[in-house]
């Protein structure tokens, strides 16, 4: 079924996250009907207006004029524009500013309509690997380290799968902050460049990636999407007594207070540093 924009109707146009061939029919033929496009970046849109030979204007639309930018559009729509909202790659409103736009046509009325194409979000768990059936996708965690740590605190036992944006820059600092409050041992992948030339998976523990990329001259490159794996249910639960019982148990069978600590790590996922410290606490005389 195929019916032109409609007046008055924000479209919400999901775009290609990097192969240009994932554009859909459906997308290209409402970017060439609307009256006007809102894009992240208008000259890296008007790249992809050029490839599909659509001549329709744009308007920027990013994080720094949404304020002035939304009643302009809003004004546009209820004089029956037709309007096709865009991002850089992916689904618009998903870790950008799009939601404030339609949530500001909604509240007047207007009609608004998606256009689902390609999303990384979605792209890297089809292939990641680790369970799908329920996730949580917490778009890119705080820059600072201080106030990321304390997202990740909030994580520590959510058993759903996790799904982080991450720049290449920032990676070796989170996934530091991963191991550390997360536990090292969790499994991890590492989506990059996807649906690119250079498109790669890599999977393994979080102790892993950050040895992945301390050997050698490797450092990080391109956007990333992480899969991490949830907490393993009722396992994180155990009292700050029961684990310091399980840690001098360990010990007293000869295993050093580092080694207990590591392999009560892979049991329980919480993070190695915060058992070591526990059995440094432990007094084996007793």
């Amino acid at each position: 079924m195929q019916t032109d924009p409609k007046p008055g109707t924000l479209y919400i146009v999901g775009t290609p996250i990097g192969n240009l061939e994932d554009m859909t029919f459906r997308g290209v033929r409402i970017l060439q009907g609307v009256d006007l496009i809102a894009a992240e970046d208008t000259r890296h849109t008007g790249k992809l207006l050029q490839h599909f030979q659509i001549q329709t204007p744009q308007v920027s639309y990013h994080d720094h004029n949404r304020r002035s930018r939304i009643p302009e559009l809003v004004e546009k729509l209820q004089i029956g524009q037709a309007i096709a909202l865009v991002t850089d790659a992916g689904m618009p409103g998903i870790s950008d500013p799009g939601y404030e736009l339609v949530k500001a046509c909604i509240d007047e009325g207007i009609s608004v309509v998606p256009i689902p194409g390609a999303s990384a979000v979605i792209t890297a768990l089809s292939a990641a690997g680790l369970p799908t059936d329920r996730f949580v996708f917490e778009g890119f965690l705080p820059a600072k380290a201080t106030q990321r740590r304390q997202q990740l605190e909030l994580l520590k036992i959510e058993s759903r799968t996790l799904v982080f944006y991450e720049s290449p820059h920032r990676l070796k600092g989170t996934l530091q902050d991963l191991g550390e409050i997360l536990g090292d041992q969790r499994q991890i992948v590492m989506a990059r460049e996807l649906t690119k030339f250079y498109e790669q998976f890599w999977r393994g523990t979080i102790a892993a990636a950050l040895a992945y990329y301390q050997e050698g001259e490797r450092e990080p490159q391109g956007e990333y999407t992480l899969v991490v794996a949830g907490a393993i249910p009722n396992q994180t639960q155990l009292s700050e007594t029961e684990l310091k019982a399980e840690l001098a148990q360990m010990i007293s069978q000869g295993i050093s207070r580092s080694q207990a600590s590591r392999e009560l790590a892979k049991i329980t996922s919480l993070p190695r540093r915060q058992l070591y410290q526990l059995a440094l606490a432990i007094d084996i005389n007793k």
